[in-house]
């Protein structure tokens, strides 16, 4: 099965649930399911902020099994992790590999892999 993450919830959603439990059980390949997105909202975004350590292991891991990372455009440009204007703007501060972009660029992104559950933490 392959899965996609979004991670919308306010507070220490991805910190706590994607640093504590995905990610460690993605480098130790014990997940269960194919992970091929991650799309990232609100004060998440900060976690793929560069030099943060739980986004650079993110980004290997994402490198590593072809998992695309996505900020919502706007919460990036709010939070100086893109330049530009939504629609139309790029990652700017961020570790490797991240995109950035609204709903229509994250089915656009997963079009080619799409996941057969999507689930919002």
């Amino acid at each position: 099965m392959k899965v996609a993450y979004i991670f919308s919830t306010s507070g220490h959603t991805a910190s706590y649930k994607l640093g504590k439990m995905i990610l460690p059980q993605l480098e130790q390949g014990s997940h269960g399911v194919e992970v091929v997105g991650m799309f990232f909202f609100d004060d998440n975004t900060y976690v793929l902020r560069a030099g943060d350590p739980l986004g650079e292991r993110l980004a290997e891991v994402a490198e590593e099994q072809g998992i695309m990372l996505m900020l919502c455009d706007r919460c990036a440009i709010e939070r100086s992790l893109a330049e530009g204007e939504p629609g139309d703007c790029r990652p700017s501060g961020t570790v490797a590999g991240v995109r950035v972009g609204c709903f229509p660029d994250l089915y656009g992104a997963l079009s080619g892999n799409p996941p057969d559950q999507v689930i919002t933490l």
